[in-house]
């Protein structure tokens, strides 16, 4: 019976402590970042990707005075041209 118990108590727990741990990011907007804003897809960005950052020309972040770095996903004409063929018109 003791063994019931303590085999119960663990159970319950171990339930406990999933269901706590599968509702942590809920609440949490960061688990979901939209990524289209122009601090995600400027030329420049800032590094923490501050709201209201990002320029098409090098420079310093406005909110945490960061210096802007390269957007490696960067397209001139607004979108990324990595993934996909270009045979038979120019960037």
């Amino acid at each position: 019976m003791k063994n019931f118990k303590i085999l119960l108590l663990s159970l319950v727990l171990f339930a406990t402590g999933m269901a706590i741990s599968s509702c942590g990011n809920a609440g949490d907007k960061s688990a979901t970042t939209d990524q289209q804003g122009k601090e995600y897809t400027s030329a420049y960005i800032c590094p923490m990707h501050c709201e209201g950052s990002g320029s098409d020309k090098m420079g310093t972040c406005p909110v945490c005075k960061m210096d802007y770095v390269a957007n490696k996903e960067h397209g001139h004409d607004g979108h990324s041209h990595e993934g996909h063929n270009h045979d038979g018109h120019s960037h």
